[in-house]
């Protein structure tokens, strides 16, 4: 591994180290703070070397990238001083992992492709929404009432269609979602660990790089390097086209594919949930289909919708 790729690696170890150490007050890791002025947030750099039962010049080194072969016991006793829970304590490991790793991994460019039985899939749930995305939450393909669910997000061509993307920039968000500010922050979360272990993702890097530009709200929580997201749950809406709805959700990681998830909503039966379920699904089902321009037959470069509900 060239320095350079090596310094990404450490330093990225070290970002995740201050961002967390910024966020563990000394009162908190059983500490009395002193009555002198403190110039940073949560703990300094010797307060959390003590807890953890190292060297100040060697966490120093961590921090700054100049490390980037920590034990495993180190590790640990890192995320027991920085009082993580348990996703991030599991990402720690992965990014000190990969600081140590002797020779680089290339990043792969993940596949788009759904296959048609998980297609068959999608339209087998109806009338519960259903879609599958992407490792970065690219919206790759969804039955009628998972496309509807989230209003707009159909009218954006079909590249552009982004989890990420649409709570963040699409107007209808911030109005769609009863907790718009739980909703974002389980998106940023999901994106801020592949981009501890996989940051030279060049769809991760795309994604990041647009919304640290366009999202001053994004930024302010790419900051804070949360790194635990939510595979299930309950969500409430308020959905212009069917009112007021809570339904839970389940996300699956489907295996053989690049990362790519099914995320499935559902309601009980005979509730008030359900029948708006049922009638998003109509609602989708009756959209009148997107007008695309003529292919020609001699180049193939007009791409169908993969996120069309048949696609």
């Amino acid at each position: 591994m060239s320095s350079e790729q090596q310094n990404t690696a450490g330093t990225e170890l070290g970002v995740f180290l201050r961002a967390r150490r910024a966020r563990v007050s000394p009162e908190e890791a059983g500490l009395t703070a002193g009555s002198g002025l403190r110039r940073t947030p949560g703990l300094r750099r010797e307060e959390l070397a003590t807890l953890a039962g190292i060297s100040i010049d060697y966490y120093v080194r961590l921090e700054r990238g100049k490390e980037t072969r920590p034990s495993a016991s180190v590790v640990d006793s890192l995320a027991r001083a920085l009082l993580l829970e348990d996703d991030e304590h599991e990402h720690l490991r992965s990014l000190a992992a990969r600081a140590a790793r002797s020779a680089p991994e290339p990043p792969t460019a993940p596949s788009r492709t759904v296959r048609p039985g998980v297609k068959l899939l999608l339209e087998s749930l109806r009338p519960q929404p259903a879609h599958v995305v992407s490792r970065t939450n690219d919206l790759l393909a969804a039955n009628p009432g998972g496309l509807r669910l989230l209003p707009g997000i159909e009218d954006w061509p079909a590249r552009e269609r982004n989890i990420a993307r649409y709570v963040f920039l699409h107007p209808a968000s911030r109005d769609l979602f009863h907790d718009w500010n739980t909703q974002v922050r389980g998106c940023v979360a999901r994106l801020r660990a592949l981009a501890g272990t996989d940051p030279d993702a060049p769809d991760l890097t795309r994604l990041a790089g647009e919304l640290l530009l366009k999202s001053p709200e994004f930024a302010r929580l790419w900051e804070r390097y949360d790194v635990k997201g939510h595979s299930y749950g309950r969500k409430a809406f308020h959905h212009p086209e069917v009112g007021d709805l809570t339904l839970g959700y389940q996300s699956m990681e489907l295996e053989g594919t690049s990362g790519h998830r099914m995320v499935t909503y559902y309601a009980e039966p005979g509730t008030a949930d359900h029948d708006a379920m049922v009638l998003l699904d109509l609602l989708g089902q009756e959209q009148p289909a997107k007008r695309t321009p003529p292919r020609d037959d001699r180049s193939a470069a007009v791409e169908d919708d993969p996120a069309s509900p048949l696609s």
